[in-house]
């Protein structure tokens, strides 16, 4: 019996550019979902697998985007996607290029304006799951630019996860995915480095992460961010809860108790620099929310850096390397 794609010929081709693991993943879900699909890759023994179960493999980039209406691209960055793309010259006028790519927004823009110039209709997005959740309903894919090539594909789109239009701006899904992206390891560090700390009396990461994880941060963490989020949306950050100062006497405890387990200090040492700008900026008697105004600003110039620092104390101190 030979493996035959789930559903009709009236499946929309597409073509896949790039196969490391997430295009692999994209490409097969997208066979498996009754789009005819084409792929092309720099090194063409990746698409193998692909090819045994009916995927064509295409021997050029011009070649592959002429196959179909609409190319899924998905290599490190942009400067890639600019170079993969290139020698596909007229092949790609009049079809869509949806970007899954990595970058900044500046470069996003800059993708459009590319892509306008030779007649391309692009998308740009973001995938917020690993591999092989993708193709599940609920795994969430982030687009922005227009809309109207969103709707039009959204078939395709969907078929490869929950499909999320930020807006217009072509930016917005690879702003979005840094500030994820921010999170989560601002998270697992947050994380690795509690866990380190009761990890110094003995306590396994296992028994923590019961209260860590199960408790502590949907219960606590979650909920209270949830709940104050139309605040920091207005600035407003009430301190007759807690204020600033009070979180800066926290913060510097956890420091104290680093330095005493023999923990790395670096993580607390970073947070008690940003609440103790906050202070100096005048929001002391306020909430540790308020650290989000330090955060929307990039430091001064003159502000000198912690190597700075570090090295000004030395110096102070009549030590010299060397």
């Amino acid at each position: 019996m030979t493996n035959q794609p789930s559903a009709t010929p009236r499946h929309t081709p597409v073509t896949v550019i790039g196969l490391g693991p997430m295009g692999l993943a994209l490409a097969e879900t997208l066979w498996k979902h009754g789009h005819p699909t084409t792929v092309w890759n720099r090194s063409p023994e990746r698409a193998d697998n692909l090819v045994t179960k009916g995927v064509h493999r295409a021997d050029t980039v011009a070649e592959a985007v002429s196959a179909s209406p609409v190319t899924v691209v998905c290599l490190k960055d942009y400067e890639t996607l600019h170079a993969v793309l290139a020698p596909a010259g007229d092949a790609l006028r009049g079809r869509v290029v949806v970007n899954l790519g990595s970058g900044t927004p500046h470069e996003a823009h800059t993708v459009v304006g590319w892509a306008a110039e030779r007649g391309v209709a692009y998308l740009d997005g973001a995938i917020m799951v690993p591999p092989p959740l993708v193709g599940h309903p609920g795994s969430v894919f982030l687009y922005s630019g227009s809309q109207d090539v969103f709707d039009e594909h959204r078939a395709i789109l969907a078929s490869l996860g929950d499909p999320r239009h930020l807006g217009s701006d072509p930016g917005l899904a690879v702003l979005y995915n840094a500030a994820l992206l921010d999170l989560m390891y601002a998270t697992t560090n947050g994380f690795l480095h509690a866990a380190a700390l009761v990890g110094s009396a003995g306590v396994p990461a296992v028994d923590f992460a019961g209260l860590a994880l199960d408790w502590f941060l949907p219960s606590v963490v979650s909920a209270t961010l949830a709940a104050q989020a139309p605040r920091l949306d207005r600035g407003d950050y009430p301190g007759d809860m807690g204020t600033m100062e009070m979180n800066l006497n926290a913060i510097e405890h956890i420091t104290r108790t680093c330095e005493e387990q023999g923990i790395h200090p670096g993580q607390p040492r970073l947070m008690k620099e940003m609440a103790e700008q906050a202070i100096t900026e005048g929001y002391g008697a306020m909430n540790y929310l308020a650290v989000s105004e330090v955060f929307k600003k990039a430091p001064s110039a003159s502000r000198p850096s912690s190597r700075q620092e570090s090295q000004g104390f030395q110096e102070s101190q009549g030590f010299q390397e060397g």
